[in-house]
């Protein structure tokens, strides 16, 4: 009985010693397991390679270096009072305020199409002759511009004709020849001949087919729509006079900055060609429609032109300003911006600093406009950004905001 006491005994004891044993390894193995998670290394040229133990980098050759993990969340970095200081890294807290922006944009003088007149045929014939054959010619008004040759027209003279002749007949031959004659010339009036023309037809012996039409306006062509010996119908385009005393200035107007702007907005007006003109004007067409491939906004003034010393196609520099813009403004320099994102650095705590991304917006004197809501308590960076960025990538070997592009 005795030896089996004892034998019990001794396996009591052999297994209190098995279970101390695979206590203490399990121990050490944890305590070697967590000096293994809060060390790693890697190398100062190539962040992006972390090792768990010392050696050569794979890709330079470099001697790796051992750095310590923070217990910071994926989208923070704790840094230390001195990488503070040789980061020159200052933040700031920023409330709304209030800007003056001043945006320069190129553009082209064109025709402007309000003030462009139309001569067309005042009935169906052919275009026997063409005063003006010329794009950019000067047309003045009551210059002589086209000749017709229209049998529609020649009926009408005859008749005015007649009516005349028979106007000195007694009786009813008489009175009707005056409402043949009146008649006749409000059909003459109608196809655009001046009264000119029309009493001429009292004296002349012979009526002709052909009939020469006055510009009844004056202009610049800027269009010729037909040629000589071409058949036209009535109301056919001729000629496009264009006034050039008042020219359109059209330019190309960044999407962000064109959501504050108005109609009637006044803008100065600087010229390649004539570096001392300075003409003020006003905004006078916004484009309602963006195009989908510069994201850019077509803006239209419109620009006085009293000598033609300003011609269509010269280039000149639109100057717009606004005040008293309210928002939430950083300097540039504080925003990283990639291909598809940009993103601010903020201080959550006392050392530690937290990428956030924003939507940006105009830009003006080095500043540039946040356009996400931010917690009017936080403080952001406003200098040393781009230190923080290249420590955090240098210790996490990523891009802070990889994966969470916008």
């Amino acid at each position: 009985m005795m030896k089996i006491l004892k034998i019990i005994t001794l396996l009591a004891i052999l297994f209190l010693v098995m279970i101390a044993c695979n206590t203490k390894n399990k121990e050490d193995h944890s305590k070697h397991d967590k000096s293994a998670a809060t060390t790693y290394y890697t190398c100062s040229m190539d962040p992006q390679v972390k090792e768990d133990k010392p050696g050569k980098c794979p890709i330079c050759h470099m001697d790796l270096t051992p750095m310590k993990q923070d217990d910071t969340e994926a989208n923070e970095i704790s840094l230390s009072k001195q990488q503070i200081q040789l980061g020159n890294i200052t933040t700031q807290t920023i409330a709304e305020t209030q800007n003056s922006l001043e945006q320069n944009y190129t553009g082209v003088l064109t025709i402007n199409q309000e003030k462009i007149n139309s001569i067309s045929s005042r009935a169906m014939g052919r275009i026997e002759k063409l005063y003006f054959k010329t794009i950019g010619d000067y047309v003045a008004k009551n210059q002589a511009v086209y000749e017709l040759y229209s049998e529609d027209i020649a009926i009408a003279k005859q008749d005015y004709h007649t009516a005349y002749k028979q106007l000195a007949m007694p009786g009813d031959f008489g009175k009707n020849a005056q409402y043949m004659l009146k008649a006749a010339k409000q059909k003459l009036l109608f196809f655009g001949l001046t009264n000119a023309q029309i009493e001429s037809l009292k004296t002349s012996k012979d009526v002709s087919p052909y009939t020469i039409f006055y510009s009844t306006t004056s202009g610049t062509i800027s269009e010729i729509s037909i040629t000589e010996g071409s058949y036209a119908m009535e109301g056919s385009p001729i000629y496009k006079l264009a006034n050039l005393n008042n020219l359109w200035l059209e330019a190309q107007v960044n999407i962000n900055y064109a959501k504050n702007l108005k109609i009637g907005q006044t803008a100065q007006i600087t010229f390649n060609d004539f570096p001392d003109k300075i003409i003020n004007s006003r905004v006078s067409f916004i484009n309602p429609e963006i195009n989908p491939d510069t994201r850019l906004l077509l803006i239209r003034l419109e620009i006085s032109n009293p000598n033609l010393q300003l011609k269509p196609g010269m280039q000149a520099v639109v100057k717009l300003t606004q005040s008293k813009l309210k928002g939430i403004y950083i300097p540039i320099d504080a925003v990283i911006r990639e291909e598809n994102s940009s993103y601010i650095w903020v201080e959550k705590r006392s050392g530690v600093f937290e990428n956030l991304m924003v939507e940006t917006g105009i830009e003006t004197n080095g500043m540039v406009e946040i356009k996400s809501e931010i917690d009017s308590t936080k403080k952001i960076v406003i200098t040393g950004t781009y230190a923080i960025n290249s420590e955090y990538e240098f210790r996490k070997g990523s891009d802070p905001m990889e994966g969470m592009k916008m």
